[in-house]
C-alpha cells in the first residue's frame, strides 16, 4: 500500500489546519502568534484523531485483507486467520468472505491430497493382492507345460492349486467391483422384511463344517425370543453376517465359542457377534475397516479372504443408515455390533 494511515492523516490534518487558519484571516486585529497557535493546535489534534480513526477503522483491516491475498497468491492457505472484531463493517464482511473462501479451498486441497495418497496406496495394495494368485497360478500352469503334465501323480495336484488361486483371484475381483459400485452409489438396496433369527440359523448351517473342524461352537442368543423382523436388504445383510461370523470362526482358537446376540430395543434390533478368539490389538481397531488392511498378514493369508470383507460390511451398513462398532481385547476375543431398524409393516 503506497499510502498508510499516518501519511493520509497528515495530509488531511494539513488541509483542515489550512482552512481553519485561512478563516482566521477574516477576523481583524489578531496577533501573529495566534495564527501559529491555532495552526499548530489544529494540525496536531486533527492528525491524532484522523490517524487513530483511519488506523483502527480502515487500514488495520485492509492490511489484514492484503496479507490474506498474499497468502492466497503463494498458496499458503493454512496460516490464514479468522476475522477479528474490528474495522468497518463492510471491510469486516469482505475479510470474512475472503477467509471463508480460502478456508473452503484449503479444505478442498487437503481432501484432494488425501484422495491422491489414497489412490496411490490403493493401486499399490491392488497390485500386491492381484500379483500373489496370478503368479501362483502361472507357476503351476507353466510347471505343467514344462513336462509335469505327464506326471499323473502331481498333475491333478498342480491343477487343483492353480484352480484354487484362480478362484481366489475371481473372489478378489468380485469384491473390488462390489466396493467400487457401493462407493459410486450404483447398488440400490432392496429393503423388505427380514427375520434375523432365521437368517442367522441358516448361516450357522452353512458354516457348521468349517466351525466343526476346529471344535468351535456356534451359539444364537435371541433376546426375548420370537422373530426379529428388521427393514433391510436380505442379500446384503446376509453378506454382512456371513463375513462377520466367518471371520469370528477363522480367528478363533480351537474349542472357542462364537455367539450371535439379537437384542431388542424400542425401534431397533442390535446384532452382536462375539468370539473368544485371538482379539485385535488396540492400535489396529481404527483401521480394520480399510480396504486390504490386515492385522496379522500371515494368518490372514492362511485363513483366506480378500481383505475387503470388513470394508464391504461397513459400506452395506452405511446404506442401511447404520454403522459397525468393534470392541476387542487382545488375546481374549472381539465383539462386532450394529443396529437395524425394526420392520414396521
Amino acid at each position: 500500500m503506497f499510502l498508510n494511515s499516518k501519511g493520509l492523516a497528515l495530509i488531511l490534518a494539513l488541509c483542515i489546519s489550512a482552512i481553519i487558519t485561512g478563516c482566521m484571516f477574516l477576523l481583524p486585529d489578531l496577533p501573529l502568534y495566534a495564527y501559529w497557535v491555532v495552526f499548530l493546535l489544529s494540525i496536531g489534534t486533527s492528525y491524532i484523531l484522523i490517524a487513530i480513526v483511519l488506523e483502527f477503522l480502515f487500514f488495520k483491516e485492509l492490511r489484514s485483507i492484503y496479507r490474506m491475498f498474499e497468502q492466497i497468491r503463494s498458496n499458503d492457505l493454512s496460516q490464514l486467520e479468522a476475522n477479528k472484531k474490528y474495522g468497518h463493517s463492510s471491510l469486516s464482511q469482505i475479510h470474512k468472505e475472503i477467509y471463508d473462501y480460502a478456508h473452503n479451498k484449503q479444505s478442498e486441497i487437503n481432501e484432494l491430497k488425501q484422495l491422491a495418497q489414497f489412490r496411490r496406496q490403493f493401486l499399490a495394495d491392488v497390485s500386491h493382492e492381484l500379483k500373489t494368485p496370478i503368479f501362483a497360478a502361472q507357476g503351476f500352469v507353466h510347471t505343467l507345460l514344462d513336462g509335469a503334465i505327464d506326471d499323473k501323480k502331481n498333475r491333478m495336484k498342480f491343477l487343483k492349486k492353480a484352480a484354487k488361486n484362480l478362484d481366489g483371484l475371481d473372489a478378489l475381483v468380485q469384491d473390488l467391483l462390489t466396493v467400487s459400485h457401493m462407493e459410486a452409489g450404483d447398488i440400490t438396496m432392496q429393503f423388505d422384511s427380514v427375520d434375523l433369527v432365521a437368517q442367522v440359523e441358516e448361516i450357522f448351517d452353512q458354516l457348521e463344517s468349517p466351525a466343526g473342524k476346529n471344535g468351535i461352537q456356534l451359539k444364537l442368543n435371541n433376546h426375548f425370543g420370537g422373530e426379529k423382523l428388521v427393514k433391510a436388504d436380505s442379500a446384503r445383510i446376509d453378506q454382512v453376517l456371513v463375513n462377520l461370523i466367518s471371520n469370528a470362526i477363522k480367528y478363533s482358537n480351537e474349542g472357542a465359542e462364537v455367539t450371535v446376540s439379537l437384542i431388542d430395543h424400542i425401534d431397533k434390533v442390535e446384532v452382536c457377534i462375539k468370539d473368544t478368539g485371538v482379539g485385535i490389538p488396540a492400535e489396529h481397531l481404527n483401521r480394520i475397516f480399510e480396504r486390504f488392511y490386515r492385522v496379522d498378514k500371515s494368518r490372514s493369508k492362511a485363513a483366506g479372504g480378500t481383505g475387503l470383507g470388513l470394508s464391504i460390511v461397513k459400506h452395506i451398513l452405511e446404506a442401511h443408515e447404520s454403522e459397525i462398532h468393534v470392541t476387542s481385547t487382545f488375546g481374549e476375543g472381539s465383539e462386532f455390533s450394529f443396529e437395524l431398524n425394526k420392520y414396521a409393516g
